[in-house]
């Protein structure tokens, strides 16, 4: 599997002969260059996780491409146009061999006065798991975890505690545009999780990494 980090939570996974994009959103652009994707992987509605304008340029480079989403994105999706299919919580596709699972159906409070949205993390391949904007538990052994770091529903404690309560064997950080100084945050996860054994890893924007 080869992951490449866009930026903030759009990320090209390369698995079993397949390219994936997840989550284009306005706080990243180079998604707006990149080809040959197959299937594109949207959690919710929130603007830095679908940005409309974007995802129709990702299209037009990726006329084959298909969007997976839930039925939250697909309202927005259905009002400009755009095919798209669902996959949701506790649902499972193969797609070219390639195994996808939807897990989880809710985004993490962020206070009372903001509506909660469905939100549907993804199981790639049963060995990387991606949650979106939620703390969210698949039940099951986790081997790569795209760890969120930040965020107005999210302390960098409850991030680190998810992270030890799933126990990848490797975590990186995503949600993270937002951050003046990412560094300082980076640096926390792994100061606590390497003891643990979890390796933490924080892959260079546009620099492909094998894991």
């Amino acid at each position: 599997m080869t992951l490449t980090k866009l930026g903030h939570c759009c990320l090209v996974i390369e698995d079993q002969g397949l390219r994936i994009l997840t989550d284009p959103g306005e706080y990243s652009t180079l998604q707006n260059e990149v080809k040959n994707i197959d299937l594109i992987l949207i959690t919710h509605e929130h603007g830095d996780h679908l940005h409309v304008e974007s995802l129709k340029t990702v299209l037009e480079n990726n006329p084959k491409a298909k969007i997976i989403t839930n039925h939250g994105v697909g309202k927005i999706l259905t009002g400009e146009g755009i095919p798209h299919e669902f996959l949701e919580h506790g649902q499972e596709k193969i797609v070219g061999g390639l195994k996808l699972e939807g897990h989880g159906d809710r985004h993490a409070d962020i206070y009372e006065t903001v509506p909660v949205v469905q939100n549907t993390g993804y199981f790639i391949s049963e060995r990387l798991f991606y949650p979106g904007d939620a703390l969210y538990n698949p039940q099951k052994p986790v081997e790569i975890l795209a760890l969120p770091v930040a965020g107005a529903w999210l302390p960098i404690a409850d991030a680190v505690n998810y992270a030890k309560l799933i126990k990848p064997q490797i975590c990186f950080p995503v949600h993270d545009a937002n951050l003046k100084w990412p560094g300082f945050t980076h640096r926390i996860p792994g100061g606590a999780l390497t003891p643990l054994g979890i390796k933490f890893i924080v892959p260079e924007e546009n620099k492909s990494i094998t894991l």
